[in-house]
């Protein structure tokens, strides 16, 4: 991969995960309070920690390429992030600085193999775009979980049965 194909497809999923970013707010968002213990299943993640790893792993990975190196930090979840509006309010103020990061990257680093912790190696455009469907992938399991818990499910990629299409003026 040449360096400016690499970062015409790094600003382009940068560009993806700008879009995608909203609507995760929103279903992070969705969380009730009081319901951050529910689980549809003992193998299941709970919804507040499915939620922070929605929101802590997309900008481990944004970091992890942006720096070239994909350091573990045991991304615990702050104690102040008790709500699913709390990890929302701080995946939105985060992510527009991360994504920033992929898009100032020069194209040799969007080219650079980057290894991710020596499971696989790959170039570090391509884990931007592993980051951004590792997010939607989470997020659909989320949403699932909205109902159950006695949530509104929001518009994801078109109306809800919470949230249906707005009538035109």
């Amino acid at each position: 991969m040449n360096p400016d194909n690499a970062k015409v497809i790094m600003e382009f999923v940068a560009d993806c995960i700008d879009r995608e970013a909203a609507t995760t707010k929103k279903v992070l968002a969705s969380v009730p309070e009081g319901k951050g213990d529910y689980c549809p299943d003992p193998k299941s993640m709970k919804s507040l920690d499915l939620a922070w790893h929605i929101a802590s792993a997309e900008l481990f990975f944004m970091k992890g390429i942006a720096d070239g190196a994909f350091v573990p930090d045991g991304s615990k979840r702050p104690e102040e992030l008790s709500t699913g509006a709390k990890i929302a309010d701080w995946y939105a103020a985060q992510t527009p600085k991360a994504s920033a990061r992929l898009k100032a990257m020069n194209g040799e680093d969007c080219a650079k193999i980057l290894d991710f912790m020596g499971m696989f190696q790959m170039p570090a455009f391509a884990f931007a775009q592993i980051s951004l469907t590792h997010a939607i992938h989470h997020r659909g399991q989320l949403a699932a979980y909205l109902r159950p818990m006695g949530a509104k499910v929001p518009g994801i990629y078109g109306p809800s049965g919470d949230e249906p299409l707005a009538a035109k003026a």
